[in-house]
């Protein structure tokens, strides 16, 4: 028997014991799997903290649901990582609705709007989101344009822009990942109160 049947052969016994509630069991697969975990969620987010945030995420799901994994479909780490990728897909979508959110919200809050105080400040902070949009490189802009406020899918996207999915998917995160950085920018140069 070569390594890799023992391998699985172990993966297979663990996750037993965890839907057994072993937290020994539980350990040791974190234990031999967390670094191969972690690792996927850091290349699909680009940072360590969601990854780490991804790898509780990964764990936890197993905890909670070890009959989800099936042994006769394949490998234990093959599943681990499937899951480990939908949840770091799921961490950039969250992050792409929490970045344009601000934008969202200044439109519903114009259309709420009852004083004109309250107009002013949706207008603030509509231009303080249109100024941080500016200082996007093109591509970026129009891919996150295109797949957040235009409601085209990446595919449609990809094919508007004559480049390929996976490009218009770099571009929308690193649009993202960039807007936040100029929002916090502008955050940080704007004047404060006396307090």
């Amino acid at each position: 028997m070569n390594r890799a049947t023992r391998d699985a052969d172990t993966d297979i016994v663990l996750v037993q014991g965890v839907r057994d509630r072993d937290l020994e069991a539980f350990a040791a697969l974190y234990d031999r799997h967390a670094a191969h975990v972690y690792g996927l969620a850091r290349r699909v987010l680009g940072h360590s903290t969601g990854a780490e945030d991804v790898v509780q995420d990964v764990f936890a799901a197993l905890w909670e649901h070890p009959e989800r994994y099936d042994p006769q479909r394949g490998p234990f780490l093959r599943w681990l990582l499937a899951v480990t990728h939908h949840k770091a897909v799921d961490a950039v979508r969250r992050a792409v609705v929490r970045a344009v959110a601000p934008l969202e919200t200044v439109q519903d809050h114009l259309a709420a709007a009852e004083d004109v105080a309250d107009i002013a400040v949706a207008r603030a902070e509509a231009d303080r989101v249109n100024q941080a949009c500016a200082a996007l490189p093109t591509e970026q802009r129009e891919a996150l344009m295109l797949t957040y406020w235009r409601g085209y899918t990446q595919p449609q996207a990809a094919e508007l822009t004559g480049v390929p999915v996976g490009t218009v998917k770099w571009r929308v995160h690193a649009a993202i990942k960039r807007l936040r950085a100029e929002l916090r920018n502008l955050d940080e140069r704007r004047p404060r109160g006396d307090g």
